[in-house]
């Protein structure tokens, strides 16, 4: 754990406030859950939650599956990370942050197409969107499943298909 040397005293409610320079670094958004834990030595550790995270396994699988049925490149993502590839290189992808592009895109709650004049990269560092669906539970968007484009090929409807079925099937398993 790394100290921030910020000291804040809990309210006449029990509340503690998460200093705004703690809650931008970590991208902690108003409304977002945070899953709280006590270590044996006295620590409250908070911890963003993820409805999408605790699926990894089956995230997983599911990217797996869609790769292997049609060859299209995959990944899953949360609203911070992407938490699930196939067709990729795990280490290029695999539990790195979003870009700041795609938490854009997002937040728009609508699919994306990646076209040939405004491209949003998958990652700070890697390849770029092709086709994007979002993870919407209980109204809000919880993450997406995408393609990650090839060159020279455009997404076609049949790919579509398969990444809004991969998102709705990701959303029903969130509401569980």
């Amino acid at each position: 754990m790394k100290a921030t040397g910020i000291v804040r005293r809990i309210d006449d409610l029990g509340r503690v406030v998460i200093p705004k320079e703690i809650r931008r670094t970590m991208r902690i958004r108003e409304g977002d859950p945070l899953e709280i834990y006590t270590e044996n030595d006295g620590s409250v550790v908070f911890r963003k939650y993820s409805p999408i995270g605790e699926l990894s396994r089956v995230s997983a699988e599911y990217a797996e599956a869609i790769n292997r049925s049609s060859g299209i490149p995959i990944a899953i993502c949360d609203r911070d990370n992407i938490i699930a590839v196939a067709g990729v290189s795990r280490k290029e992808y695999l539990e790195k942050p979003i870009s700041g592009e795609l938490a854009g895109v997002l937040s728009t709650h609508k699919p994306y197409t990646g076209n040939g004049s405004k491209n949003v990269t998958v990652t700070e560092g890697g390849g770029e969107v092709s086709y994007l669906s979002p993870i919407v539970s209980e109204g809000s968007v919880i993450g997406a499943v995408m393609s990650i484009k090839e060159k020279g090929k455009a997404p076609d409807p049949g790919e579509k298909k398969l990444i809004d079925t991969g998102a709705y099937f990701m959303s029903t398993q969130t509401e569980v």
